[in-house]
């Protein structure tokens, strides 16, 4: 990753920091420490788990909710929070490769994704800046207006409420969109908060800063084994932890990948027409409105790109920076931040039983940038699974299915791509020593002749790490905009001091001793 401009413009705001974070009361809870027996342990502290938690709760189960961080600051804390059924220009694309029932079921299973997130919201009473608003995807270049006539056109096959226009409410140079009506938008982690405490109330379990390993599998009852050795003891197991925490079978890293992207909270100055927006030209470009506490925002995203690969980032923040500028006028941004998200080979996700032989144990990942109504989608099936209900989704979502139309094409480019970055990874590095590094700037080094990472502290300190990523062996990227360290290869991320914040690597790079002079 090209690292020739280490530092942001001077109107981004130098660290990152999520909107969603920094504006809503998150609560904090204590580590696991000691073993537990529970009927369900749920891994994974984002918005699938925590409403998965909060359904199964309900129904009477005793549940343990595990984080390995803190809840909520994984991509639930990182989305632009659209709770939609449309994703993108997507169904004219199922049908096409997974056919007309499939394509409606997709829409079918979000649609009701966004009426329970409406009802949950309505039923206790939660205040998080729920808008119901129309959902709209347009194409500003002439080349890609054919695309969104052809979306349309599945909407109707497919009976989706929604209307195309030439033109968009916005300055944003459309000359055609596709319209999805009744769609809303949210202040995620409110909600989730909310959820958490109603979770709580009815007796669930949370516990942070606990990091599930594996799952010793049994009959009738599993384990969930921590870090520190602690053991869940449980009935049913289910990985919601973005990427699944164990491997269930499914050698999930090579039927994904990985995008990173990028959004900006910037104020706002003039009057919004309302409406949710997103471009079907590349770059893309996502446009919506927030107003919670007194506060009134844009949330500006886009700039997607695979994880490790790619310029420096603060470039992506920098062209989405110009974008807002060029269409609402001069304004402050008050928040960056990025997220990352996985794509299955179908572009469906995958949700239920990863091995037909583990009948108690659940993975839900991969839901391609649209996790507000997928995440419930999912929630929902598994909830259904755990307690034996028939749920007409569990095939559509199966990890376990295979289409050899899209996923063997999608299988052999991805995977061609890890064997591009696995050995040139290996060969083409600048050979830049420690000293070399100023403060706050991150490069790849070279230390007793062989590759290294490096990181200084604003305050001098200097953090020097073996670059070679503990999933598979390819080579980290440094991350500006996020002072991380990326892997190209399978989208495992760490921080500068090395610790695992995205899998599927499990172990921390390896700290390397600075050389004396």
């Amino acid at each position: 990753m090209d690292t020739s401009t280490d530092q942001p413009s001077a109107s981004l705001p130098r660290y990152p920091q999520s909107y969603w974070l920094v504006s809503a009361d998150i609560p904090a809870f204590g580590k696991l420490t000691a073993d537990l027996s529970v009927d369900v342990a749920i891994v994974g502290g984002g918005i699938t788990g925590i409403t998965l938690a909060y359904l199964l709760a309900k129904e009477g189960k005793r549940v343990a909710l595990l984080e390995a961080g803190k809840i909520l600051t994984g991509t639930t804390g990182h989305t632009t929070a659209k709770v939609t059924a449309q994703h993108g220009l997507i169904y004219d694309e199922l049908i096409q490769t997974l056919g007309e029932e499939k394509a409606r079921l997709y829409y079918d299973a979000n649609r009701e994704a966004l009426q329970f997130v409406r009802e949950t919201v309505s039923g206790l009473g939660i205040a998080c800046d729920w808008t119901e608003e129309d959902a709209y995807v347009y194409a500003a270049e002439e080349k890609n207006v054919k695309k969104i006539d052809r979306e349309w056109k599945a909407y109707g096959k497919l009976g989706i409420p929604g209307r195309r226009e030439d033109r968009i409410p916005l300055p944003a140079g459309a000359r055609a969109a596709v319209v999805m009506d009744g769609q809303a938008r949210f202040h995620p982690t409110a909600y989730l908060a909310r959820l958490v405490s109603a979770f709580t109330a009815s007796g669930g379990l949370v516990f942070e800063e606990t990091t599930g390993r594996t799952v010793e599998h049994g009959s009738p009852f599993s384990k969930v084994v921590t870090e520190d050795g602690y053991r869940v003891t449980c009935r049913d197991v289910v990985s919601c932890s973005h990427f699944p925490f164990y491997g269930a079978g499914g050698f999930y890293f090579a039927r994904m990948y990985v995008e990173r992207s990028y959004a900006l909270g910037i104020s706002r100055t003039k009057e919004y027409p309302g409406g949710m927006y997103l471009s079907a030209d590349d770059p893309v470009r996502s446009i919506r409105s927030v107003s919670y506490n007194g506060e009134d925002l844009l949330i500006i995203g886009g700039e997607r790109h695979k994880t490790g690969q790619g310029i420096c980032t603060f470039k992506h923040y920098e062209a989405l920076e110009a974008f807002a500028r060029e269409t609402f006028g001069p304004a402050e941004i008050r928040y960056r931040w990025s997220a990352q998200d996985y794509t299955t080979l179908d572009k469906i996700p995958y949700v239920g039983r990863p091995v037909k032989g583990e009948r108690n144990a659940y993975i839900a990942t991969g839901y391609r940038k649209w996790g507000m109504t997928n995440s419930a989608a999912a929630a929902l099936l598994l909830k259904d699974l755990i307690l034996g209900v028939r749920n007409r989704y569990e095939k559509l979502y199966a990890p376990s299915r295979f289409h050899a139309d899209p996923d063997v094409k999608t299988f052999l480019s991805l995977n061609a791509d890890v064997a591009k970055h696995l050995a040139g990874g290996k060969l083409e590095w600048n050979r830049k020593e420690p000293e070399e590094v100023g403060p706050d700037e991150g490069a790849v080094v070279e230390v007793r002749g062989r590759r290294a990472g490096a990181y200084r502290e604003p305050d001098g300190t200097l953090h020097l790490l073996d670059t070679t990523c503990t999933h598979m062996g390819c080579e980290v990227e440094w991350n500006a905009g996020e002072r991380t360290w990326d892997c190209p290869c399978h989208g495992s991320r760490f921080s500068f001091r090395g610790e695992v914040l995205d899998g599927p690597a499990k172990k921390p790079l390896k700290a390397i001793t600075a050389p004396t002079s």
